[in-house]
């Protein structure tokens, strides 16, 4: 099955600014920010329309009921930010930091991580189509129950990750790497992998490989 490529956002003209609020109900669109902190912030229903952030800083942040469409965040930090139950719609995270971020009960559409480092994060519970990730780190990541169609995975590490009750059929994870992972055995069926992915699989599922 040819697995699709998520789609570039497409941004306007954008407007520079020096100062952004993050704001219950705010609508923040067609704007380029860059080396602002916007950390520790609890807000619900904010929404970000084709945007760039660069070098931007958002930590612990807990945002409720988020939307982002048509966004590009570059060399940002959002480690620990609770995005739980997002929509993501073309996004395209570049050399972002994105440790302990939680993306859990989110809708991921046409977006890509790009050079990130996404440990100890979590995709539980997403709802992800033609979503990439290229050249970044998840490991000990969650991507328990997850819905997913176009999940393309290329030169990321993957040790550790969980996908307990996460269909696994058409998976292709040739082009990563693991030491350790943790699957459903009965939903493995159709999962591709390398010769020496399937004996470190084997191995976590207690099978004794005779050499």
């Amino acid at each position: 099955m040819k697995v699709k490529k998520p789609v570039a956002p497409l941004l306007p003209k954008l407007i520079e600014t020096d100062f952004i609020s993050l704001d219950d109900e705010v609508i923040i669109e067609g704007l380029t920010l860059k080396d602002q902190d916007l950390s520790y912030q609890d807000v619900r229903n904010l929404v970000f329309r084709e945007c760039q952030f660069e070098k931007i800083t958002m930590n612990r942040n807990h945002l409720e009921r988020f939307e982002c469409s048509n966004v590009i965040f570059d060399h940002c930090d959002l480690s620990n930010t609770e995005w739980i139950g997002a929509s993501f719609h073309q996004v395209h995270f570049r050399q972002c930091k994105l440790t302990g971020t939680n993306f859990a009960e989110s809708y991921l559409r046409d977006c890509l991580f790009e050079d990130c480092l996404a440990d100890y994060s979590s995709f539980s519970a997403t709802n992800q189509k033609v979503v990439q990730f290229k050249r970044t780190s998840l490991n000990d990541t969650e991507f328990v129950e997850m819905a997913w169609n176009h999940l393309l995975f290329d030169s990321c590490s993957l040790t550790g990750s969980n996908w307990f009750h996460t269909k696994l059929a058409d998976l292709d994870l040739t082009k990563s790497t693991f030491e350790k992972i943790a699957f459903s055995q009965e939903l493995l069926k159709g999962l591709k992998v390398t010769q020496e992915q399937a004996i470190t699989i084997a191995a976590g599922l207690g099978l004794v490989i005779d050499e």
